[in-house]
C-alpha cells in the first residue's frame, strides 16, 4: 500500500465518523426537563408509592406536596416537589406523643392543613392502648415550611358530647370552616357514623354536632359489627360539595368509597342537605392487586390541570387493616353533572403516567 492510499483511507475513515456523529446529534429528541433522552421512566411511575402507608394525606403549598399517613406511634412528613418521586422524599418527626395519657398510643389517621396563614395537623390518638378512649387532638405552627418550625399542642379538638372520635378532616366553605369526623353516637363500638360541625378557629368547635351519613346499604355493612362510615374527605368543584368516605370494615376485602353531594346552595350542618350516593364510588379490584380501597384523599398536579385521588389498599386478599395497606394514586376526572368520577383502581407495579409538571 502506498502512502497516498494509506492517507485516503484514514481520511475516508474519519469522513464516516464525522457524519456518524452528526447524524446522531441532529436525531437526537430532547428531553422536557433539560439534558439527555427522554425514556418511559422519565415519564411514569408505579403503585404502591411507599410500602406502606395506612390513611394517606397530602396537602401542597407553593411549589412543595406534604404528605403523611398512620405511624401509629408519632407525627412524620414527608416533603417532595414530585409526588411520583415520593419515596425518595425525605421524612421528617415533627411530634412524638407522650408515654402516658389520654393521646399517648394509637396515633392515628393525621391530616396536616393550611389554614388562616398556619399549619395544624389533626390526628386521633387514646390512652394506653384503649380504643373507646380514642379523640381527635390537633397541633399549630407558624412556619411557613411544617417540616421546620415549632409544633404546638393546641389541644383535643371535640364538640359537646366527648364521643369517640377518629379522622378529623377540615373544610372551608362560604366563609365558614367545618370539621367532619367518623365517631359513635354513644359509648359502644357498634356503629361508626359521619359527623360534621362548624369551626370557630381550627382548634374550637362551637355548636353540637350534626350526624349526616350512617351506614345504610349493603356494601356499606360488609364485616359487621360494627358498621363503618369513616374517612371523610371533601373536595369542591364548580361551586359543589363532594363529601367522600370509607365504609365497610377495614378487615374486609369490601372497604369502599362512598359519596355525599351537598345540595346546590345547601348548608353543610343541615343533615337533610346531603344525597347519599346508593352505590359505592370506587371498590376493589383484584385483578389490579387492589383489596379495601379507601381512607382517600386529593390533590392537584404542579401544573394544577390533573386532579388526583390518593388512597391506601392491601395487595393481596384477606390482609386488613395492618400495615400492608399501602399509598397509592391515580388520575380522575368528572361526570357531566359536575361529580367526581374516580374509575377503577389501576394495577400495581405497572408503569402510570407521572402528574402534569412531574416530567
Amino acid at each position: 500500500m502506498t502512502i497516498v492510499n494509506y492517507i485516503t483511507m484514514i481520511s475516508l475513515k474519519v469522513l464516516i465518523a464525522l457524519l456518524l456523529l452528526t447524524d446522531f446529534a441532529c436525531n437526537k429528541k430532547p428531553n422536557n426537563s433539560g439534558g439527555g433522552t427522554t425514556t418511559p421512566a422519565d415519564t411514569s411511575f408505579m403503585n404502591p408509592l411507599l410500602p406502606s402507608g395506612p390513611d394517606p394525606w397530602v396537602v401542597q403549598k407553593d411549589t412543595f406536596y406534604y404528605y403523611t399517613n398512620t405511624f401509629g406511634n408519632k407525627l412524620a412528613i414527608y416533603k417532595t416537589n414530585k409526588m411520583s418521586a415520593l419515596s425518595n422524599a425525605p421524612l421528617t418527626t415533627i411530634w412524638t406523643p407522650p408515654t402516658t395519657g389520654a393521646y399517648s398510643k394509637d396515633i392515628w389517621a393525621p391530616e396536616l392543613h393550611y389554614l388562616q396563614g398556619k399549619w395544624y395537623i389533626y390526628f386521633a390518638a387514646d390512652s394506653a392502648g384503649i380504643n373507646s378512649t380514642h379523640r381527635m387532638y390537633v397541633l399549630e405552627n407558624a412556619s411557613s415550611d411544617p417540616t421546620t418550625g415549632t409544633w404546638t399542642f393546641k389541644g383535643k379538638v371535640s364538640d359537646p358530647s366527648n364521643k369517640w372520635a377518629i379522622d378529623a378532616s377540615v373544610f372551608e366553605y362560604n366563609g365558614k370552616m367545618y370539621l367532619i369526623w367518623s365517631g359513635w353516637q354513644g359509648d359502644v363500638d357498634g356503629e361508626q357514623d359521619i359527623f360534621i360541625a362548624q369551626l370557630s378557629d381550627p382548634w374550637t368547635v362551637t355548636g353540637n354536632r350534626v350526624l349526616i351519613s350512617s351506614p345504610t346499604y349493603p356494601w356499606e355493612k360488609n364485616g359487621a359489627p360494627p358498621v363503618v362510615n369513616e374517612g371523610p374527605e371533601v373536595i369542591q368543584h364548580n361551586g359543589r360539595v363532594y363529601l367522600t368516605y370509607s365504609a365497610s370494615g377495614c378487615w374486609t376485602d369490601d372497604y369502599a368509597m362512598g359519596m355525599l353531594t351537598l345540595k346546590t346552595g345547601g348548608d353543610p350542618l343541615n343533615a337533610a342537605d346531603w344525597t347519599k350516593s346508593p352505590n359505592p364510588v370506587f371498590v376493589k379490584k383484584p385483578e389490579s392487586n387492589d383489596f379495601g380501597p379507601g381512607h382517600n384523599g386529593f390533590f392537584v398536579s404542579r401544573n394544577g390541570n390533573e386532579n388526583w385521588l390518593i388512597y391506601h389498599a392491601n395487595s393481596q386478599s384477606g390482609q386488613g387493616c395492618a400495615n400492608f395497606r399501602n399509598p397509592r394514586m391515580q388520575q380522575f376526572t368528572w361526570n357531566a353533572d359536575g361529580s367526581p368520577n374516580f374509575g377503577q383502581p389501576v394495577p400495581i407495579n405497572t408503569p402510570i403516567k407521572k402528574p402534569s409538571g412531574e416530567y
